[in-house]
């Protein structure tokens, strides 16, 4: 018996037995959803069976791609003081993850065509990430992989919340190879801009590099720790973006921020290196943000007494800035956004939060300035 299709999804097939080259931009304001959300409707009904090859158009100039982590990220809670050799009675949450992953759906939130490029296991935390996800971003660029597993990260927090140990499984990501990057050639050469987090090797974070000078595409870089830091392509010129906070920097530089005039004198360290524009975030003393055009700005950070999960917070930041740039506003308004929507973030039990629409982040901004 054929599977029923629901109402959505009958009247895409129509309009694509009626114009088989309308584009999923199009189809997607006619049905009210994101391009994305269009995306993963075809591919559905592709698997069904009832659409048969691509005779749509995709303008892949307008998609924001993603490269870099999708984790399931995994707390656990204990009740009583830890004992080591034995069980310990804990409470348990999961959720999805990854920076690459959640700008990917802060962006995707916010209205922009976003592509996730990425490794994963052919498991069910992939499943899981894959359910959370599809609906903000494009997931048929991420490539499973049967010998390794889905990214995790597994934290255990004592009575206190505070953390006892965590273990990470990045493995997964060590085979985003410059072939992987190289294979994609069509969509990078026409992405809108390319973001890659520290997860990445570094031999194909090098590979971006190259490939965005050769093509003049928009290149950010996200940093995901201080170890990772050594990741950090040789050459940074032309890399349009380094999000960045005071650990990461002061790691790569090996000198410790001390004072605000330093803070402003590492932003110009990280320009003098080729990058065109970089953000240093110092938690609660809040941003410096710059470049060689409209100069280097401290930003404050708004204070906040109750904060509900710092979790995605500094992935809210990135997205918030990467996307008033691409809306064209000047480098304060940049940083502001950023700002925003990461204290909007904090006070959201949610690594991304719910709420998130560009009319909404905009509300946010005239709400807090």
């Amino acid at each position: 018996m054929p599977e029923k299709l629901s109402g959505k999804e009958t009247t895409l097939i129509n309009l694509i037995r009626e114009n088989p080259f309308i584009s999923q931009q199009e189809l997607a304001e006619i049905l009210g959803l994101s391009r994305p959300s269009i995306a993963n409707m075809i591919s559905g009904l592709t698997k069904k069976g009832l659409i048969v090859g691509r005779a749509y158009i995709l303008n892949d100039s307008e998609q924001i791609v993603c490269i870099g982590g999708a984790n399931v990220d995994r707390k656990f809670f204990l009740k009583e003081k830890t004992m080591l050799g034995t069980s310990n009675p804990v409470k348990s949450s999961q959720s999805v993850g990854g920076v690459a992953r959640n700008i990917a759906e802060n962006l995707g939130r916010l209205g922009m065509d976003v592509t996730l490029l990425t490794k994963c296991g052919a498991d069910s935390e992939w499943k899981f990430i894959e359910d959370s996800s599809s609906l903000y971003m494009n997931l048929e660029k991420v490539i499973p992989s049967p010998d390794h597993s889905t990214g995790s990260y597994s934290a255990v927090l004592d009575e206190n919340g505070d953390m006892v140990i965590a273990l990470a499984d990045m493995e997964v990501y060590e085979y985003i190879t410059p072939e992987l990057i190289l294979s994609h050639e069509s969509l990078l050469k026409h992405a809108k801009c390319i973001i890659a987090d520290l997860n990445c090797p570094k031999e194909a974070l090098q590979t971006l590099c190259y490939f965005a000078k050769k093509h003049d595409r928009p290149l950010i870089f996200i940093p995901v720790s201080s170890p990772k830091m050594a990741r950090l392509p040789d050459d940074l010129t032309g890399v349009t973006w380094l999000i960045t906070n005071r650990d990461e920097s002061e790691t790569f530089f090996q000198q410790e921020i001390k004072t605000e005039s330093e803070w402003r004198e590492f932003v110009e360290k990280w320009l003098s290196l080729g990058i065109s524009n970089v953000v240093i975030t110092k938690g609660a003393d809040g941003v410096m943000i710059g470049n060689k055009e409209e100069g280097v700005f401290h930003i404050p950070a708004i204070k906040s007494d109750q904060i509900i999960d710092v979790t995605g917070a500094g992935d809210a930041f990135s997205s918030g800035v990467i996307f008033s740039w691409l809306e064209g506003n000047a480098l304060k308004e940049i940083g502001k956004a950023g700002i925003v929507n990461a204290y909007k973030t904090l006070h959201s039990p949610f690594t991304v939060r719910e709420d998130l629409t560009a009319t909404q982040l905009q509300k946010d901004m005239e709400e807090l300035s």
